[in-house]
């Protein structure tokens, strides 16, 4: 494919000289073509900049603009343009100007058409180089765009395991278009297992079920600020740079079971403030040691944290309806979750509560009392006597933001 023709402009006030330009010179054997001709520096700044040109021969001495002031106009609106002067001996000094405005070089008149030839090969040359450069720069930025995925899959996986220095993390951060500064969250995606039932999926059907994996978990942190990578274990990693609500987690496990049928294991931590390179490591070893542990639980363990999860705002809920819904008896049940949790029922379902609460304090202006009852609590001076036990301080003062001794731990 043939590149079209560059765009010529000749401005000099002379008639004799514009038409002696244009006719001593087979511009199409130089792959150039005479757009436009001006006879004052006005009319050259207006052609030029409707014509897009991509040099023009400037006389130094034109009435309205001269040589120099349409340069330099010329050079902030159409940078890549390049200048070449038509000058006589007595203007010679003033030409010298128009060098720190990156003029290509300088005719004397009358001009030589052999010296001009010379002088435009040497243009086209130029522009030639800078197409190809522009070129191999726009597939470069192309390429890069195509791998945006695969560079961030590599940094967050070297982030998330120390590799990286913090001067160098805020540098691949802005390259990729991500926020700045750590995370607030970090979250890993334990998957999947099959459930018993399922035949062993052949891996295309196992990368296929995966990229849905991640299409959902996606959608349910959506609008927030994430980055979703897979780990150098297959597990998902999901950086976020606005917090999620906590029953985030639930949600993941239980929409990937619906739609995928298949079983994950979902972890989210707080990444504590502080050096984004030294916290962030801690906090992704926490979680894979979480979603590992949660993986050795039995199904009914994780169908009764699910349960408490859904339903722990029923202030009815009970040690005995909760055991009649999962269909086992109670006292199997509570030993089942002491051996396996090392909770009970009540210790699991008050940290659950507790846990809404704290959320609801930070985040809401809510009194008390409701408060309490979202949270799954039919009195306000039940939740309090409750969350004092668990926190070391009332409501009220932790909301003013006194010190507690320890927080209700994360399952």
């Amino acid at each position: 494919m043939n590149q079209a023709p560059y765009r010529v402009l000749i401005a000099d006030d002379e008639i004799i000289i514009r038409e002696g330009l244009r006719e001593s010179i087979d511009w199409a054997s130089l792959g150039m073509e005479v757009v436009g001709e001006a006879e004052d520096g006005e009319e050259a700044l207006e052609l030029a900049l409707s014509l897009d040109i991509h040099l023009a021969l400037v006389d130094m001495n034109m009435p309205f603009l001269n040589g120099i002031s349409l340069m330099r106009k010329l050079r902030e609106r159409l940078p890549d343009c390049r200048f070449v002067i038509i000058t006589g001996h007595d203007e010679f000094d003033y030409a010298r100007e128009g060098i720190r405005l990156g003029v290509e070089d300088y005719i004397l008149k009358p001009v030589n058409p052999e010296l001009l030839r010379g002088v435009l090969l040497r243009v086209r040359e130029s522009l030639d180089g800078a197409a190809k450069q522009a070129g191999y720069l726009k597939l470069a930025s192309e390429q890069i765009q195509r791998n945006i995925p695969m560079l961030q899959s590599r940094f967050g996986q070297e982030w998330a395991e120390g590799q990286l220095a913090s001067e160098e993390i805020e540098e691949r951060l802005a390259f990729l278009g991500l926020p700045s500064g750590s995370p607030v969250q970090l979250g890993v995606v334990r998957w999947p297992e099959p459930e018993a039932a399922q035949p062993i999926l052949k891996e295309s059907d196992r990368q296929l079920y995966l990229f849905a994996a991640e299409n959902i978990v996606s959608e349910l942190v959506a609008p927030r600020r994430h980055m979703l990578i897979r780990d150098a274990a297959g597990l998902l990693l999901l950086f976020l740079w606005d917090a999620v609500e906590e029953e985030i987690t639930a949600r993941i496990e239980r929409s990937l079971r619906q739609f995928l049928k298949i079983t994950v294991q979902a972890h989210i931590e707080s990444v504590p403030p502080g050096g984004a390179a030294e916290t962030l490591p801690e906090v992704y070893g926490r979680c894979r040691e979480a979603v590992y542990k949660d993986a050795q639980l039995s199904p009914l363990v994780r169908r009764a944290r699910e349960y408490i999860r859904d339903y722990y705002g029923d202030p009815e809920l009970t040690l005995e309806s909760f055991a009649r819904e999962l269909q086992v008896s109670p006292v199997y049940l509570s030993r089942v979750l002491k051996k396996e949790l090392g909770d009970s029922f009540v210790a699991l379902l008050t940290h659950t509560r507790i846990r809404k609460a704290i959320e609801l304090l930070n985040a809401t202006d809510l009194p008390i009392y409701e408060i309490a009852e979202q949270s799954g609590y039919d009195s306000q001076h039940y939740f309090s006597t409750a969350f004092k036990k668990v926190m070391g301080v009332s409501p009220n003062q932790y909301r003013r933001g006194a010190a507690f001794p320890e927080r209700p731990s994360r399952r």
